[in-house]
């Protein structure tokens, strides 16, 4: 693709061609769309992100942010870039328009933003976090509180935060010691620090709004405890005006490996005593509350691993057809071979295969999550929408752990394609897997996303939601094992398939019988076994799609030869892309999925090493 981010016809297969999603304009909510608006909002999309935003990504990381005499500024090329982001109306395209929005389904609002974060992911994390923060008040505000905040937030005027981490409270959040003393008109003193607070400080807006974890003065211990506050900055008056300064202070920003234009600060709150808070929603539901911004960061953090490695994939694909080096193998014996460019050698095309294969996937689980919301929206029956909501409820830390674990595989196989150059900073390669490896710690460690899907995911409903999933799987499977082209790779869905059911009623078993060690010491492995299955699935189910449209070019060429078929996929944009995808899923199945079997066997030998062996044993 030219554009070096986002294979932007991969995204409208998905969406089209793929999940269908123009059977929501059937729907109230969605009858004033077509596919030519959807298409027009995409290629806006891929213009700011091509010619605004990507711009800034080397020159931020560059330049990074710096606080000098208590004020933090960011990279001076972000400033247009984020107002020309708000004032297109970015921030909030998939919310309804009584609060701005535009109401496009979620799951072009994936899209848009799959390229907006390949463009800069630092970037984005500014407009990104201060939609939580708007989405938050708009969920559990009062009016005033609305009136106040809210449509400021979602206009991009003013930012917004997410102020759950302190020092000695990661992600054991329970143990917070951030505190809030009643006042006699209803507000609150904040007394805390907060740490590894994204954006936590800025010059981009003038004013911040922060929702901070606190405990009331008397209130339990634990999460139960805990109440979440609206603390500005500046702090706002009754009609809207912009008050005096808040006793909010950024007391430093971290120094980081990557994402450098993103300011990471530590907040300090009333150090002076004075620091007012306001309370969001009802007392001690603090957790609850944080929790739907909790889940939208996942989404977004598994999106991060999809556009940071999408953007490295098509940087190496690129320059592996530019790169020329050595003969290829089969010249080797021939002193008078020229050298080739290095897509033609085995290995690298291999490697270029697998990210290739893994982004293709990648990208279908995050697009049918946000098409889960938006399936949510029109269902017609509770059934329905319960069977829309499982489905993202179980996936959602699949999405976060998965998608950054496999992101920041993509992004060091790209390196391994530019070789030397790639360790350089020279090229995009090694900021790409520097901006990436965060994904996988923040948001809640993928060790923890692990424990939250066999802890609480598979159990939710009685499992119904693990149910619903496996018989998508199957069905999907067992049409395929008709196509004789696709039947083999289908066996192979099977199988692994039926592997990770077994493997979690074995977990299942293991929790009854009182052995819940053994899940909690293979939750990582069992998280990725998850999302190898789905990843599987939703390949096989594209190329399901991809083989029907191929043949059908194949008959209107009269293509029927393997010789004009080459040819075709040579010189036909489309025969190429359906080809490409078909290849992408057979190597995944080959690759990948006929291993499931045996690594869920593995787990289920129930080796307990890692428990056993005394702490002074681990010295080498």
């Amino acid at each position: 693709m030219s554009n070096l981010l986002v294979n932007t016809r991969d995204q409208q297969f998905i969406l089209f061609e793929q999940l269908g999603i123009e059977k929501l304009f059937e729907s109230e909510e969605f009858k004033d769309f077509s596919k030519d608006d959807l298409l027009m909002i995409m290629n806006e999309a891929e213009k700011l992100a091509v010619n605004v935003i990507a711009p800034t990504f080397k020159e931020g990381d560059e330049e990074g942010c710096h606080l000098k005499d208590g004020i933090v500024s960011t990279p001076k090329c972000y400033r247009e870039p984020y107002k020309k982001f708000c004032e297109g109306g970015w921030i909030n395209p998939m919310d309804s328009t009584d609060v701005g929005g535009q109401g496009i389904p979620a799951a072009v609002g994936f899209s848009n933003m799959e390229l907006f974060g390949a463009a800069n992911y630092a970037f984005m994390m500014y407009p990104g976090l201060t939609h939580g923060a708007a989405n938050l008040i708009h969920t559990y505000g009062t009016d005033a509180q609305k009136e106040k905040y809210m449509t400021k937030l979602f206009a991009g005027e003013w930012a917004g935060t997410m102020c759950l981490t302190e020092p000695g409270a990661g992600s054991d959040v329970g143990s917070l010691r951030t505190t809030a003393k009643r006042l006699p008109d209803g507000k609150f003193l904040i007394t805390g620090t907060k740490c590894f607070i994204s954006a936590g400080d800025h010059d981009l807006t003038p004013n911040i709004i922060h929702p901070v974890l606190a405990r009331i003065e008397g209130d339990p211990a634990g999460t139960k405890g805990i109440s979440i506050f609206i603390v500005p900055k500046f702090t706002v008056n009754d009609d809207g005006s912009v008050g005096k300064r808040n006793d909010v202070n950024c007391g430093g920003i971290e120094h980081k490996m990557g994402i450098k234009g993103n300011a990471t600060a530590t907040l300090n709150f009333g150090e002076d005593g004075k620091c007012i808070g306001e309370l969001l929603g009802e007392e001690r539901a603090g957790i609850k509350i944080m929790f739907q911004m909790m889940n939208e960061a996942r989404l977004g953090t598994g999106l991060q691993g999809l556009c940071t490695a999408s953007a490295a994939y098509e940087h190496a694909l690129a320059y592996a057809k530019e790169r020329v080096q050595s003969a290829p193998v089969w010249e080797m014996k021939n002193p008078d071979a020229k050298a080739v460019t290095i897509i033609n050698h085995p290995d690298v095309r291999k490697k270029l295969l697998w990210m290739k294969s893994h982004i293709e996937g990648l990208r279908s689980l995050l697009y049918f999550s946000a098409f889960c919301m938006d399936m949510s929206r029109v269902s017609k029956t509770e059934v329905e929408k319960a069977k829309w909501e499982g489905y993202l409820d179980l996936m959602t830390p699949v999405v976060k752990a998965y998608t950054t674990d496999k992101g920041l595989l993509i992004c060091s196989l790209g390196m391994d394609v530019y070789g030397g150059y790639g360790y350089c900073q020279e090229y995009p390669a090694e900021q790409y897997m520097r901006d990436e490896k965060i994904a996988t710690i923040y948001e809640g460690t993928n060790g923890i996303q692990s424990l939250d899907l066999v802890g609480r995911k598979l159990g939710q409903k009685k499992g119904a939601n693990v149910m619903n999933l496996a018989a998508l799987i199957q069905g999907n499977y067992t049409k395929l094992k008709t196509n004789p082209d696709l039947a083999k790779v289908a066996s192979s869905l099977e199988e692994a398939c039926n592997a990770w059911i077994e493997l979690t009623m074995f977990f299942a078993q293991a929790g009854k019988s009182g052995d819940f060690l053994l899940p909690v010491l293979n939750a990582c492995k069992y998280l990725e076994l998850f999302g190898d299955v789905i990843i599987g699935h939703f390949l096989l189910d594209g190329a399901g799609v991809a083989f029907a449209k191929l043949e059908a070019i194949y008959d209107a060429q009269g293509a029927t030869t393997l010789g004009k078929k080459k040819g075709l996929q040579r010189s036909d944009s489309d025969a190429a892309f359906y080809s490409g995808r078909i290849a992408s899923a057979k190597y995944f199945a080959n690759e990948i999925l006929t291993t499931v079997k045996a690594r869920c066997e593995a787990i289920k030998a129930g080796d307990k090493s890692p428990l056993e062996i005394v702490d002074e044993a681990f010295t080498c």
